[in-house]
Order: structure tokens, then sequence, then C-alpha cells
């Protein structure tokens, strides 16, 4: 017994965790959220994971249907529009993690909104009803559609000021 231990407990053994596998690894991160193939692989290499391995136990996962780009991207656009983002934005985070065009395509089609009634809404959330009185309102109203990725079209609908809330 060492000088630091109480008389009449017994030492706390910490449980030796043993080495998970890649594929376990991965499964690991796909029960927290959807991740697509390129991200998955690039988070088991940053775990360790040689490439080949993590390509590997990615392969397995999608074809288990673990993994499914198509369902991650379904994923990112539900998740994405509903925070407030346009299509634009979407579309290039899509692609940013990998995606072909017609997985993107695919995915951006499940949205079942309008993008300029959101981009509206949105305005009239952010803005309230006196907040387009004046061009500067106007502007700041555009600029702020523009960097949440809405397109010229429904940028002008929801800043024009003869629209009816």
């Amino acid at each position: 017994m060492s000088r630091d231990e109480e008389p009449g407990t017994s030492p706390r053994r910490r449980r030796v965790r043993a080495e998970q596998t890649p594929v376990q690894r991965a499964l690991g991160l796909l029960t927290r959220r959807e991740h697509s193939r390129r991200e998955l692989e690039r988070k088991l290499a940053s775990r360790g994971v040689a490439p080949e391995e993590a390509r590997t136990a990615v392969e397995r996962l999608a074809g288990e249907g673990w993994q499914d780009d198509r369902r991650f991207a379904e994923s990112l656009v539900r998740s994405r529009a509903g925070n407030g983002y346009g299509p634009l934005r979407i579309r290039a985070e899509l692609a940013t993690h990998g995606l072909d065009r017609e997985t993107i395509a695919a995915a951006m089609d499940t949205f079942d909104g309008d993008w300029t009634e959101k981009a509206c809404d949105l305005v009239r959330r952010r803005f309230g009803p006196g907040g387009l009185i004046d061009l500067a309102g106007r502007r700041k109203a555009a600029d702020f559609l523009i960097r949440r990725g809405f397109d010229g079209g429904s940028v002008s609908a929801a800043t024009r000021l003869d629209r009816e809330d």
C-alpha cells in the first residue's frame, strides 16, 4: 500500500482499452453524425490510421449501409437550410466534402421549400418591419443574404420595398 492510499480502500485500476480497429473508429464517428467518405477518411488519417486502411474501412462501412454520401448530403442540406443558409453556400459546402455533381444536385432537389421565401423570412426576422426603409438598410440586408449564399433573384425579391409583408 502506498502512502497516499487510505487504509481499507483498494487502489483504483485503470481499465486498459483495447486498440480499436479502423472500422470501429469510423463507426464511432458515424454514430455521432453523418460523414462524407472524404471527411471520414481524413478524420481516420488524423487519428493515426494509415490511408489505405482508412479507405478500406470506409468502403466496408459504405457497403454495409453505415456510410452513404447521398444521405450525408441530404442531411447537410436540411441542416444548413434550416439554419438560414442559401443554395449557393450549401452547394459550395457540399463540394468541399468531395461529393460529385450528381450527388449534390440530388441533395439540393430534396429541399422542398422556396429559396426566395426563405430569404424574405430571414430579412423579416433579422431586420424587422422598419429595417428596409432606406437604401442603407436594403444594402445591409442584401449583403447579409449574399453572405448567407442566396442568389441575386432571391436577394432582390427579399429586399424590395414594395413587397407585401
